[in-house]
Protein backbone atom coordinates (compact mmCIF):
# COMPACT_ATOMS: atom_id res chain seq x y z
CA UNK A 1 0.00 0.00 0.00
CA UNK A 2 1.33 3.42 -0.74
CA UNK A 3 1.79 6.32 1.34
CA UNK A 4 -1.20 8.16 -0.32
CA UNK A 5 -3.34 5.32 -0.34
CA UNK A 6 -2.71 4.69 2.96
CA UNK A 7 -3.34 8.06 4.20
CA UNK A 8 -6.68 8.15 2.39
CA UNK A 9 -7.61 5.12 3.61
CA UNK A 10 -7.48 6.29 7.45
CA UNK A 11 -9.31 8.49 9.48
CA UNK A 12 -6.79 9.58 11.98
CA UNK A 13 -7.09 11.39 15.26
CA UNK A 14 -5.53 15.54 14.66
CA UNK A 15 -4.71 15.43 18.67
CA UNK A 16 -3.80 12.91 21.55
CA UNK A 17 -6.31 13.15 24.56
CA UNK A 18 -3.94 12.80 27.58
CA UNK A 19 -6.86 12.91 29.77
CA UNK A 20 -5.99 14.03 33.49
CA UNK A 21 -3.18 11.66 34.29
CA UNK A 22 -1.15 12.28 36.88
CA UNK A 23 2.35 12.97 35.60
CA UNK A 24 3.84 13.08 38.52
CA UNK A 25 3.50 9.80 39.34
CA UNK A 26 5.39 8.54 36.35
CA UNK A 27 8.46 10.20 37.87
CA UNK A 28 8.75 8.68 41.63
CA UNK A 29 11.01 11.78 42.85
CA UNK A 30 13.56 13.62 41.36
CA UNK A 31 16.71 11.57 42.44
CA UNK A 32 18.12 14.28 44.31
CA UNK A 33 20.40 12.15 45.92
CA UNK A 34 22.19 11.29 42.73
CA UNK A 35 22.10 15.18 41.39
CA UNK A 36 23.83 15.94 44.87
CA UNK A 37 26.88 13.28 44.18
CA UNK A 38 27.50 14.69 40.63
CA UNK A 39 27.80 17.98 42.10
CA UNK A 40 30.55 16.69 45.13
CA UNK A 41 32.16 15.44 42.47
CA UNK A 42 32.47 18.33 40.26
CA UNK A 43 35.52 19.88 41.49
CA UNK A 44 37.51 16.80 39.90
CA UNK A 45 35.41 17.07 36.40
CA UNK A 46 36.84 18.73 33.43
CA UNK A 47 33.96 18.38 30.86
CA UNK A 48 29.86 17.39 31.30
CA UNK A 49 28.87 15.03 28.95
CA UNK A 50 25.26 14.84 28.74
CA UNK A 51 23.82 11.77 26.76
CA UNK A 52 20.11 12.24 25.22
CA UNK A 53 18.04 10.50 23.14
CA UNK A 54 18.05 11.69 19.70
CA UNK A 55 14.04 11.24 19.08
CA UNK A 56 13.22 13.87 21.54
CA UNK A 57 16.52 16.22 21.12
CA UNK A 58 14.70 18.89 22.94
CA UNK A 59 11.75 17.42 25.28
CA UNK A 60 12.93 15.93 28.41
CA UNK A 61 16.35 17.18 28.78
CA UNK A 62 16.99 17.90 32.78
CA UNK A 63 17.08 21.60 33.67
CA UNK A 64 18.69 21.16 36.82
CA UNK A 65 21.80 20.20 34.93
CA UNK A 66 22.22 23.30 33.22
CA UNK A 67 21.50 25.11 36.64
CA UNK A 68 24.24 22.84 38.78
CA UNK A 69 26.51 21.19 36.73
CA UNK A 70 26.73 23.64 33.43
CA UNK A 71 29.79 25.39 35.00
CA UNK A 72 31.85 23.24 33.36
CA UNK A 73 32.25 23.08 29.73
CA UNK A 74 29.25 21.16 28.36
CA UNK A 75 28.94 18.58 25.32
CA UNK A 76 25.08 17.66 24.71
CA UNK A 77 25.38 13.44 22.74
CA UNK A 78 22.17 12.89 21.38
CA UNK A 79 22.31 9.07 21.47
CA UNK A 80 20.31 6.49 19.48
CA UNK A 81 20.32 8.13 16.01
CA UNK A 82 19.69 5.20 13.95
CA UNK A 83 16.04 5.15 15.57
CA UNK A 84 15.69 9.06 14.64
CA UNK A 85 14.23 10.78 11.95
CA UNK A 86 17.17 13.50 11.37
CA UNK A 87 15.73 14.41 7.91
CA UNK A 88 15.61 17.90 9.50
CA UNK A 89 18.69 17.87 11.30
CA UNK A 90 19.68 21.31 10.74
CA UNK A 91 16.74 22.62 12.47
CA UNK A 92 17.17 20.88 15.85
CA UNK A 93 20.56 22.18 15.91
CA UNK A 94 18.98 25.71 15.29
CA UNK A 95 16.73 25.18 17.80
CA UNK A 96 19.23 23.78 20.52
CA UNK A 97 21.67 26.42 19.46
CA UNK A 98 18.41 29.12 20.91
CA UNK A 99 18.58 27.29 23.76
CA UNK A 100 22.49 28.00 24.20
CA UNK A 101 23.58 24.61 23.39
CA UNK A 102 26.12 24.97 20.63
CA UNK A 103 28.61 21.72 21.33
CA UNK A 104 26.15 18.61 19.90
CA UNK A 105 27.36 15.47 18.49
CA UNK A 106 24.94 12.61 16.75
CA UNK A 107 25.63 8.46 18.03
CA UNK A 108 24.82 5.09 17.48
CA UNK A 109 26.57 3.71 20.71
CA UNK A 110 25.18 0.21 20.02
CA UNK A 111 26.83 0.29 16.63
CA UNK A 112 30.01 -1.63 16.71
CA UNK A 113 31.94 0.73 14.45
CA UNK A 114 30.42 4.32 15.36
CA UNK A 115 32.90 6.85 13.52
CA UNK A 116 30.83 9.61 15.41
CA UNK A 117 32.53 7.92 18.70
CA UNK A 118 35.71 9.27 17.35
CA UNK A 119 34.88 12.97 17.54
CA UNK A 120 34.20 12.70 21.36
CA UNK A 121 37.35 13.07 22.42
CA UNK A 122 38.70 16.20 20.31
CA UNK A 123 35.05 17.91 21.13
CA UNK A 124 35.77 17.64 24.81
CA UNK A 125 39.48 17.86 24.60
CA UNK A 126 38.84 21.09 22.60
CA UNK A 127 36.21 22.72 24.55
CA UNK A 128 38.64 22.06 27.85
CA UNK A 129 41.69 23.31 26.71
CA UNK A 130 39.72 26.60 25.58
CA UNK A 131 37.82 27.37 29.01
CA UNK A 132 39.29 29.60 31.39
CA UNK A 133 39.52 27.40 34.04
CA UNK A 134 41.96 25.39 32.15
CA UNK A 135 45.41 25.83 33.08
CA UNK A 136 46.67 22.46 34.75
CA UNK A 137 49.96 21.94 32.41
CA UNK A 138 51.02 19.46 34.57
CA UNK A 139 48.42 17.09 34.46
CA UNK A 140 47.60 15.96 31.22
CA UNK A 141 44.24 13.51 32.31
CA UNK A 142 41.07 14.69 31.93
CA UNK A 143 38.23 13.52 33.55
CA UNK A 144 34.58 13.54 32.20
CA UNK A 145 31.29 13.31 33.76
CA UNK A 146 28.37 11.48 31.70
CA UNK A 147 24.87 12.64 33.06
CA UNK A 148 21.40 12.31 31.18
CA UNK A 149 17.79 11.04 32.20
CA UNK A 150 17.60 7.54 32.73
CA UNK A 151 18.05 4.65 29.67
CA UNK A 152 19.33 7.08 27.03
CA UNK A 153 22.75 5.17 26.71
CA UNK A 154 25.25 7.12 29.02
CA UNK A 155 26.54 3.26 29.86
CA UNK A 156 26.62 2.70 26.26
CA UNK A 157 28.75 5.86 25.43
CA UNK A 158 31.21 4.90 27.74
CA UNK A 159 31.74 1.27 27.04
CA UNK A 160 31.56 2.15 23.05
CA UNK A 161 34.45 4.85 23.72
CA UNK A 162 36.45 1.79 25.70
CA UNK A 163 35.62 -0.53 22.84
CA UNK A 164 36.93 2.78 20.18
CA UNK A 165 40.05 3.65 21.97
CA UNK A 166 41.34 0.95 24.06
CA UNK A 167 39.76 -2.16 22.41
CA UNK A 168 38.31 -3.14 26.08
CA UNK A 169 35.09 -5.06 26.57
CA UNK A 170 31.93 -3.03 28.70
CA UNK A 171 33.22 -1.80 32.27
CA UNK A 172 29.44 -0.13 32.65
CA UNK A 173 26.30 -2.13 32.88
CA UNK A 174 24.03 -1.50 30.10
CA UNK A 175 20.30 -2.23 30.13
CA UNK A 176 17.02 -1.98 27.61
CA UNK A 177 15.31 -0.68 30.94
CA UNK A 178 15.92 2.83 32.80
CA UNK A 179 17.57 2.79 36.20
CA UNK A 180 20.12 0.34 35.46
CA UNK A 181 22.99 2.29 36.88
CA UNK A 182 22.60 3.62 40.35
CA UNK A 183 25.69 5.07 42.03
CA UNK A 184 27.65 7.76 40.54
CA UNK A 185 30.82 5.23 40.02
CA UNK A 186 34.41 5.81 40.29
CA UNK A 187 36.51 7.12 37.13
CA UNK A 188 36.57 4.17 34.56
CA UNK A 189 39.26 4.77 31.53
CA UNK A 190 38.03 5.37 27.96
CA UNK A 191 41.11 6.39 26.13
CA UNK A 192 45.04 6.68 26.81
CA UNK A 193 45.62 9.42 24.65
CA UNK A 194 45.31 11.45 25.72
CA UNK A 195 44.35 9.94 29.25
CA UNK A 196 40.38 10.65 29.40
CA UNK A 197 38.49 9.18 32.61
CA UNK A 198 34.81 9.07 32.41
CA UNK A 199 32.45 8.90 35.72
CA UNK A 200 29.09 7.29 35.09
CA UNK A 201 26.31 8.36 36.77
CA UNK A 202 22.48 7.19 37.57
CA UNK A 203 19.97 8.46 35.34
CA UNK A 204 18.38 11.63 37.08
CA UNK A 205 14.63 13.61 35.84
CA UNK A 206 13.31 16.92 36.14
CA UNK A 207 11.58 17.13 38.94
CA UNK A 208 9.15 18.99 37.42
CA UNK A 209 8.44 17.53 33.80
CA UNK A 210 6.88 20.21 31.86
CA UNK A 211 3.55 18.81 30.30
CA UNK A 212 1.91 15.20 29.71
CA UNK A 213 3.06 14.97 26.37
CA UNK A 214 6.86 15.32 27.12
CA UNK A 215 6.44 12.92 30.02
CA UNK A 216 4.48 10.72 27.00
CA UNK A 217 7.37 11.24 24.55
CA UNK A 218 9.72 10.01 27.44
CA UNK A 219 7.81 6.95 28.32
CA UNK A 220 7.78 6.24 24.46
CA UNK A 221 11.35 6.46 24.33
CA UNK A 222 11.62 4.01 27.24
CA UNK A 223 13.46 6.27 29.76
CA UNK A 224 10.49 5.60 31.95
CA UNK A 225 9.36 2.08 33.38
CA UNK A 226 6.31 1.33 31.51
CA UNK A 227 4.27 -0.25 33.97
CA UNK A 228 3.88 3.70 35.65
CA UNK A 229 1.95 5.05 32.40
CA UNK A 230 0.69 1.70 31.27
CA UNK A 231 1.25 0.12 28.05
CA UNK A 232 -1.69 0.48 26.76
CA UNK A 233 -1.63 4.35 27.17
CA UNK A 234 1.91 4.44 25.39
CA UNK A 235 0.97 2.16 23.30
CA UNK A 236 -1.84 4.34 21.81
CA UNK A 237 0.26 7.20 21.71
CA UNK A 238 2.55 5.36 19.41
CA UNK A 239 -0.15 4.47 17.35
CA UNK A 240 -1.29 8.05 17.07
CA UNK A 241 2.49 9.59 16.39
CA UNK A 242 2.96 6.73 13.98
CA UNK A 243 -0.45 7.82 11.80
CA UNK A 244 0.20 11.67 12.66
CA UNK A 245 3.47 11.13 10.88
CA UNK A 246 2.55 8.89 7.98
CA UNK A 247 4.76 5.89 9.13
CA UNK A 248 2.74 3.27 8.52
CA UNK A 249 5.45 0.12 8.76
CA UNK A 250 3.30 -1.02 11.03
CA UNK A 251 0.84 -2.02 8.77
CA UNK A 252 2.87 -4.35 7.20
CA UNK A 253 4.92 -6.11 10.19
CA UNK A 254 1.57 -6.95 11.57
CA UNK A 255 -0.20 -7.69 8.12
CA UNK A 256 -3.08 -5.40 8.82
CA UNK A 257 -3.78 -5.12 5.75
CA UNK A 258 -4.64 -0.82 6.06
CA UNK A 259 -3.35 1.35 8.45
CA UNK A 260 -5.97 2.02 11.95
CA UNK A 261 -6.30 4.72 14.29
CA UNK A 262 -8.31 2.66 16.48
CA UNK A 263 -5.66 0.80 19.45
CA UNK A 264 -8.08 -1.96 20.25
CA UNK A 265 -8.52 -2.69 16.61
CA UNK A 266 -5.13 -2.90 15.79
CA UNK A 267 -3.74 -4.58 19.55
CA UNK A 268 -6.90 -7.70 18.45
CA UNK A 269 -4.92 -7.93 15.03
CA UNK A 270 -1.07 -7.85 16.20
CA UNK A 271 -2.48 -10.64 19.55
CA UNK A 272 -3.95 -12.94 16.57
CA UNK A 273 -1.19 -12.54 14.39
CA UNK A 274 1.40 -13.86 17.24
CA UNK A 275 -0.89 -15.74 18.93
CA UNK A 276 -1.19 -13.95 22.28
CA UNK A 277 -4.19 -15.29 23.51
CA UNK A 278 -5.38 -15.44 27.40
CA UNK A 279 -8.15 -18.10 28.64
CA UNK A 280 -10.99 -16.46 30.11
CA UNK A 281 -13.70 -17.08 32.30
CA UNK A 282 -17.17 -16.46 31.03
CA UNK A 283 -20.82 -16.82 33.21
CA UNK A 284 -23.57 -17.75 30.78
CA UNK A 285 -26.49 -19.53 31.18
CA UNK A 286 -25.38 -22.82 31.41
CA UNK A 287 -22.48 -22.11 32.93
CA UNK A 288 -18.82 -21.15 33.64
CA UNK A 289 -16.99 -21.28 30.46
CA UNK A 290 -13.54 -20.61 29.14
CA UNK A 291 -12.90 -18.58 26.69
CA UNK A 292 -10.08 -17.54 23.87
CA UNK A 293 -9.69 -13.67 24.15
CA UNK A 294 -6.54 -11.49 22.21
CA UNK A 295 -3.85 -10.48 24.99
CA UNK A 296 -3.87 -7.02 24.66
CA UNK A 297 -1.18 -6.17 27.15
CA UNK A 298 0.87 -9.11 25.41
CA UNK A 299 0.28 -7.17 22.21
CA UNK A 300 1.09 -3.47 23.56
CA UNK A 301 3.96 -4.90 24.90
CA UNK A 302 5.54 -6.23 21.68
CA UNK A 303 4.13 -3.14 19.53
CA UNK A 304 5.70 -0.54 22.18
CA UNK A 305 9.07 -3.12 21.78
CA UNK A 306 9.29 -3.17 18.21
CA UNK A 307 9.12 0.32 17.43
CA UNK A 308 12.24 0.80 19.90
CA UNK A 309 14.61 -1.30 18.05
CA UNK A 310 13.76 1.22 14.99
CA UNK A 311 11.78 -1.56 13.37
CA UNK A 312 8.49 0.32 12.61
CA UNK A 313 10.69 3.18 10.74
CA UNK A 314 12.59 6.19 12.54
CA UNK A 315 10.79 9.20 13.81
CA UNK A 316 11.49 12.90 15.44
CA UNK A 317 8.71 13.06 18.43
CA UNK A 318 9.96 16.96 18.61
Amino acid sequence: MSCRTAQAALRARHSFDFGNRDVAKWFPGHMAKGLKKMQTRLKNVDCIIEVHDARIPLSGRNPVFQETLDIRPHLLVLNKMDLADLTDKQRVLRQLEQKGIQNVLFTDCLRERDVHIKRIVPAVTDLIQNNDRYHRTENLEYCLMVIGVPNVGKSSLINAMRRMYLKKGKASRVGGEPGITRAVLTKIQVCDRPLVYLLDTPGVFSPHVESLEVGMKLALCGTILDHLVGEEVIADYLLFILNKQQKFDYVERYQLGEPCDDLLTVLKKIAIKLGKTQKVKAITGVGDVNILMPNYSAAAYDFIRTFRKGELGKVMLD
